[in-house]
């Protein structure tokens, strides 16, 4: 399930809570609690399951686990559990955990890939290719990510075409699929389609994923729209997990279910297991089909 999607209302989902998620939230989570929770998501019926990053610990102590995260999962057969590898620390890491699939991120916007990983998106490039190369030595999967495709919060728009480019880059040094970020959820339909657009002209679209973000509650809307183009890979977080803006798997699913794609997980479970992280957290599912749903399996 890293190539091409069979069918066209078959949709793959990547669920990106353990880690885009939790990496953001304030309050660190107790690694037997993210243990649990990847293993309660892989009952989902969910096939991609971003477990963690292995990133400095000084800089995201959220992660600082990884290593025992990955070793300790119960890694289900079938499912995948890519993680981010932001250098070659992190590689070696990824590695020693029997990692089998990794993310990689650069920046549509020269600002943002300054401020955030200090380097110029070229320079993030470079530092890269030794990473990619390495993983393809030891035939680990590469999954790149560009951020900033739909808006930059130091440039405000950015260009369909700055964004074609670097996901072709990505492409090209060896990412089977290139997932594209509205970092800041600042897009709409109409940024949306003239940006993928652009990005389809140089990849095939089945090798595209979008990553949307309700910041401005556009994720759904822009979901819908990418799909109508012939997207059929989605990133989302359960429960909402994570940096304001990130939307919910359940919101997600609950939609893909009701225009009849297929996505093979069990909305009901998920719905359970986010519940289960939200309560490790002490607030509220943040999804609405959750809470809506909820109400309705207490009752049964």
């Amino acid at each position: 399930h890293w190539g091409p999607h069979t069918g066209p209302k078959a949709v793959k989902i990547v669920e990106v809570g353990p880690r885009d998620g939790l990496q953001n939230e304030k309050q660190f989570v107790p690694t037997e609690n993210k243990i649990e929770f990847i293993n309660k998501l892989s009952q989902t019926g969910l096939k991609v399951i971003e477990a963690t990053s292995f990133v400095s610990p000084k800089l995201v102590p959220q992660m600082s686990d990884a290593v025992e995260v990955m070793t300790k999962i119960t890694r289900k057969p079938g499912v995948d559990y890519p993680v981010l590898v932001p250098n070659l620390t992190g590689l070696k890491k990824a590695i020693s955990s029997d990692v089998k699939e990794i993310a990689i991120f650069a920046s549509a916007s020269e600002t943002f890939s300054k401020k955030n990983i200090n380097c110029t998106i070229n320079e993030s490039l470079e530092r890269f290719q030794d990473v990619v190369d390495i993983a393809n030595a030891e035939r680990i999967a590469i999954r790149g990510y560009v951020s900033c495709v739909l808006g930059c919060p130091y440039e405000g728009e950015i260009s369909p075409i700055a964004v074609a480019t670097i996901a072709e880059k990505l492409y090209k040094m060896g990412c089977y699929e290139i997932s594209l970020g509205d970092t800041i959820g600042v897009g709409t339909p109409g940024s949306l389609s003239r940006m993928l657009k652009a990005v389809c002209q140089v990849l095939p679209t089945e090798r595209i994923a979008m990553h949307c973000h309700d910041t401005y509650g556009q994720a759904l809307a822009n979901i819908y729209h990418a799909l109508t183009s012939g997207i059929r890979v989605f990133d989302s977080s359960a429960a909402g997990l994570g940096a304001t803006g990130n939307v919910a798997t359940e919101d997600v699913v609950y939609m893909l279910h009701g225009m009849g794609y297929e996505t093979g997980i069990d909305l009901s479970e998920l719905v359970r297991v986010g519940n289960y992280i939200s309560q490790q957290l002490g607030r509220p599912n943040g999804s609405k089909a959750a809470a809506a749903l909820s109400l309705k399996l207490q009752q049964n």
